[in-house]
């Protein structure tokens, strides 16, 4: 065996010690046996081969020349190590040697390799049970000097080998162990190495999930309710520390899944963590119907020793629900919520908006990988053209423009702002500013009336701040105010100028949109059979059509049918993410048609195994029923895509994706 130590490492001195120096040194080493269970015989060729390197060392001729050889070597191969030739006799000494040396990756290697075909030792023999417990001592020793570098997963890899190689042996049971407390332990750092990497590396980065999944399964959700200690060795305190640090390196889809799993598990601050990440989804992608499903699912919740009101308000909020968000808000006994109404006093909207951007920005938002937590716009928000339409077929769903109506004629009192505290019998009063609601003055024409509303919401740009910013990024909710005024209360739809009757044609309001609308059907082709993408270097129109199969062939899935083309296109966790979504869909029995079409593509950065492209990707969709209804739909809209792309390993697959606005 060529053994990659020189005399000097060997004896463990300085080159330039003297003889005397290097007697010393072996005294101490033979005097320091081994006393890890390693037999007699061994431990008798260890002091021999430490003899032959102090003979050697003290006899100057000899000495001259060995460090004559070790100076050309060091010359003709830099960065080499001097090797020794160690008789087969005396191979398992110089591993212990070796090992002694500091040199545990080396001698873990070796030894591995010792115990397999064809050079395996015979079985009960005394060089068998060396090896193996030599093995054991390097693995351990090994493993602790990667976890020393955070090269945790590397350090699990040296401890899963040899946990498999003494199994295999069926030898020292007890040391077998101690590798797998060790790999216990080194579950948390394990998992926090694999999700901090980049997320091109998706390999490692299911990985992770699959061992946090397991992780916090084993050691009964969150709360860490299992019978019996969990792996990882972490107590509740150091678990919650160790969550709160992985959160920032997951997506929020993946917070999202996870929670919503470990809660049917039983993990009941699983479940409402998913509510708030569901939010997280809604807020930042401006899907409210994620929000809606977010202040569903808290609804449901027992949170006991918490007041859900605040949060249940600012989801109200945020679906344009102002009354219920208005009656939570003050049944409230969050000091929180009264501390924002004391600092905006006669201004209970500013307030609750305040209250709102705090939430989102303290509770929601922070811990996603993908998600700017200081990217708090309410204005954006409600300026959306996708929330605005929700908004209104929410409150047509609810019969929530009857119940402002009734609001209104309840009402007598005249407030500059359409939002006052409820009286005592919980009426919410509203007004536009003009004469009473309930009783309109009779010479007043609808003309009129529809020039005071608008005349109110000019007026937003009068009121002082904070209102103001709020107010300006909530002018949908002040349209919709005028509008149910339009309709509930006079029954007539203002006209576009004060002309009477006679003068022109009575023009009348358009039918209300509903969701009975033709099926949409897809425009994209489908093709049967996708070819892979095996060039090294393909251009921009070639990963187009790359991301233009997945979309297709996504669609045809989630409408109900079948691509093999798919895995061609994406790996097997997009794969499997796409079909877990239709089965969702199928519980339903619902199917989504989906019309998306790459418009134009932007490579951002690339390397021979990773490129990251910005797409531009036209969407829209609908979600229909058994009966062929349409449930919900997305109109159509330009989406900006983050897609990253990997080479496994002669082709060219989608590994991830981040959507935009």
């Amino acid at each position: 065996m060529d053994l990659p130590i020189d005399h000097f490492r060997l004896l463990g001195v300085s080159p330039s010690a003297d003889s005397e120096a290097i007697l010393r040194a072996l005294e101490l080493r033979l005097d320091r046996c081994p006393d890890q269970g390693f037999t007699h015989e061994v431990l008798i060729q260890r002091a021999e081969l430490l003899r032959l390197s102090a003979d050697l060392l003290t006899d100057p001729p000899r000495r001259q020349a060995y460090e004559t050889a070790l100076l050309e070597l060091s010359r003709d191969h830099p960065g080499e190590t001097a090797g020794l030739d160690v008789s087969p006799s005396r191979e398992v000494a110089g591993l212990i040697l070796l090992f002694e040396a500091n040199s545990s990756h080396e001698v873990f290697h070796l030894a591995s390799q010792g115990l397999q075909p064809p050079q395996s030792p015979t079985l009960g023999s005394e060089r068998e049970a060396d090896l193996a417990l030599l093995l054991a001592l390097a693995c351990r020793a090994a493993a602790a000097e990667e976890q020393e570098q955070r090269r945790y997963e590397a350090a699990a890899s040296l401890l899963h080998d040899g946990i498999q190689l003494l199994q295999r042996m069926g030898k020292l049971s007890e040391e077998c162990h101690k590798l797998e407390n060790d790999l216990d332990a080194l579950l948390p750092y394990r998992i926090l190495d694999l999700l901090s990497r980049d997320l091109g590396d998706q390999v490692s980065h299911q990985e992770g999930l699959r061992l946090l999944d397991n992780f916090v399964s084993q050691r009964g959700g969150l709360e860490g309710t299992a019978p019996s200690p969990a792996p990882g060795g972490l107590d509740q305190s150091e678990f919650d520390n160790f969550f709160k640090q992985i959160r920032k390196f997951l997506t929020v889809q993946e917070q999202v899944d996870l929670f919503l799993r470990w809660q049917q598990a039983g993990s009941a601050d699983a479940g409402f963590l998913g509510g708030l990440a569901l939010a997280a989804v809604g807020f930042s992608r401006r899907k409210p119907e994620r929000v809606q499903e977010a202040r569903q699912h808290l609804e449901r919740l027992q949170l006991d020793g918490c007041d859900p009101l605040p949060m249940l308000g600012c989801l109200d909020l945020l679906l344009g629900d102002v009354g219920r968000a208005q009656e939570r808000f003050l049944r409230s006994t969050d000091p929180r919520v009264k501390d924002c109404l004391n600092s905006h006093p006669g201004d209970e909207l500013a307030a609750f908006c305040e209250y709102c951007r705090s939430w989102l920005r303290g509770d929601v938002l922070p811990g996603y990988r993908d998600v700017d937590a200081e990217a708090v716009d309410l204005e954006a928000w409600f300026a959306d053209r996708d929330v605005q339409a929700y908004v209104e077929r929410l409150e047509r769903s609810e019969n929530r423009a009857s119940s402002l109506g009734k609001a209104f004629s309840g009402s007598s009192v005249k407030q500059p702002f359409p939002w006052a505290p409820l009286d005592p019998d919980g009426i919410l009063p509203l007004s536009l500013g003009g004469p009473d609601v309930g009783q309109p003055a009779a010479d007043q024409s609808s003309d009129e009336f529809a020039s005071d509303g608008m005349a109110w919401i000019d007026r937003l740009a009068d009121l002082p701040r904070p209102t103001r910013p709020v107010l300006i990024g909530s002018v949908v909710f002040a349209a919709l105010i005028a509008a149910f005024a339009g309709f509930s209360l006079f029954g007539q739809r203002p006209r576009t100028s004060v002309s009477t009757a006679a003068d022109q044609p009575q023009v009348t309001a358009p039918p209300t949109a509903t969701l009975q609308e033709e099926v949409l059907m897809p425009q994209v082709p489908v093709s049967a059979v996708v070819e892979p993408l095996t060039l090294e270097q393909p251009n921009e129109a070639q990963l187009k059509g790359l991301l233009q199969a997945w979309l297709s062939n996504k669609a045809v899935v989630l409408a109900g049918g079948k691509s093999d083309a798919l895995p061609e296109v994406a790996r097997d966790p997009l794969v499997q993410r796409v079909a877990q979504e239709r089965a969702r869909d199928a519980a339903l029995a619902q199917t989504q048609k989906v019309v998306a079409s790459i418009s134009s593509v932007e490579v951002v950065s690339r390397t021979p195994q990773r490129i990251e492209l910005n797409a531009v990707v036209t969407y829209r969709d609908q979600r229909v029923d058994a009966a062929g209804k349409v449930v919900d739909q997305t109109p159509q809209k330009d989406l900006s895509v983050t897609y990253i792309l990997g080479r496994d390993p002669d082709r060219w697959r989608l590994h991830e994706y981040i959507s935009g606005k």
